[in-house]
């Protein structure tokens, strides 16, 4: 599904990203972990074509990003509140996405219908801009939109961050959700190493720019980031 081959990024002098090739299949739930400056956002920007890498490719679903974008129809991501309209109320907001994947507002509302335990009466009908709420709900109008219109790769950065536990709790069981028929591609990336391991089947850890780490999920995979985030 997702293919990067020879990927590097410069500033200057500076290489921030190196990643020599690295694939992602279709349906794949991928967790993408390192500490700050590692890259990972760096990561994420390139496969949506918000920076150009300095030398290689990434294509998605043979698509190669920087150069069409025909992989915008079936692509969503999250990164943070910039992706947002910020004088749009959440409900304009929805409306608004839901129009652009091909949905009237009868099919938006249903849609959203099924998250209302996640939003906690907090977002929808409150007539409040999306720029005036918490981080958190702000994240939480972000992450739904995402998922809006059947898209085959899901891209969030950092989900859990200003999320409360229980919310966190509800994501996670959304993300599982996503996967379940491996048709959808989910990457995530966080600073929260037993989160990603419950949701990502696979989990690559990026160094100042380069895979340290390429891990199948299983029950030892936590002690083994663990060990090496401490080491």
């Amino acid at each position: 599904m997702i293919q990067a081959n020879n990927i590097t990024k410069k500033y200057g002098k500076a290489q921030v990203l190196n990643i020599e090739s690295l694939e992602i299949p279709k349906g794949q739930s991928f967790g993408l972990v390192g500490n700050n400056g590692a890259g990972k956002t760096t990561f994420f920007n390139m496969l949506l074509d918000l920076i150009r890498p300095t030398s290689g490719e990434i294509i998605n679903n043979t698509v190669v990003v920087n150069k069409s974008e025909e992989w915008k129809t079936f692509t969503s991501s999250f990164i943070d509140e910039s992706f947002l309209i910020g004088y749009l109320t959440p409900d304009e907001y929805f409306d608004f996405i839901g129009d652009l994947r091909g949905m009237n507002k009868a099919d938006v509302k249903t849609f959203l219908s099924q998250f209302d335990e996640f939003f906690n009466g907090e977002i929808i009908g409150k007539k409040k801009y999306l720029r005036d709420l918490s981080k958190g709900n702000q994240k939480k109008a972000g992450i739904v939109g995402a998922m809006m219109g059947n898209p085959k790769v899901v891209i969030l950065d950092e989900p859990f961050a200003n999320l409360d536990p229980t919310t966190q709790i509800r994501l996670k069981t959304m993300i599982k959700k996503l996967t379940e028929d491996k048709e959808i591609t989910v990457l995530v990336s966080s600073h929260d190493l037993t989160h990603v391991t419950e949701v990502c089947e696979r989990i690559v850890v990026l160094d100042k720019g380069n895979v340290v780490k390429d891990i199948a999920t299983s029950q030892e995979t936590l002690t083994e980031l663990e060990s090496y985030f401490s080491a």
